[in-house]
């Protein structure tokens, strides 16, 4: 992992990570529609280049407690597909694209059940250390199993 590109963001004021490889796009996205009876961490769908994506809100995903710091003016939204489907994941922030500056560690024991069920370590980068997300967890929402 140390010197692979990764994206770079936060979510609940903690530093998270993505392949680079995994990310389709950061795109903007302005209009979410929502679906009725979805789980309340699927905050919709909306639109990029014509495709259909499913929108994250990772905050509510992830199980944290509390209402997303998610400002109203960040539209960003970080693209990814899994199993032929397209995702929007919204976090709080979207810092940017760097390496990693170290290789992918275990997630510390006190890093919380929510945060343990996504993350497959942790990695140092310049804006800190990051945990690094498993993105089919995320989506998956609360209620997964823990790996």
């Amino acid at each position: 992992m140390n010197g692979e590109l990764v994206l770079v963001g936060s979510i609940a004021g903690r530093n998270v990570a993505l392949p680079a490889a995994d990310v389709a796009s950061v795109s903007e996205l302005e209009k979410t529609t929502r679906v009725p009876r979805a789980p309340d961490w699927i905050e919709g769908v909306g639109a990029q280049r014509s495709r259909a994506l499913t929108v994250v809100n990772c905050h509510r995903a992830i199980g944290l407690p509390g209402e997303p710091a998610i400002d109203a003016e960040e539209t960003r939204c970080i693209v990814v597909k899994l199993d032929e489907h397209l995702y929007a994941l919204r976090a709080e922030r979207i810092l940017d694209v760097t390496t990693a500056q170290s290789d992918i560690g275990p997630p510390p024991v006190g890093l919380g059940p929510e945060w343990r069920a996504v993350a497959t370590g942790v990695i140092e980068t310049v804006f800190g250390p990051a945990v690094m997300l498993d993105i089919a967890a995320v989506i998956a929402g609360p209620g997964r199993k823990a790996a």
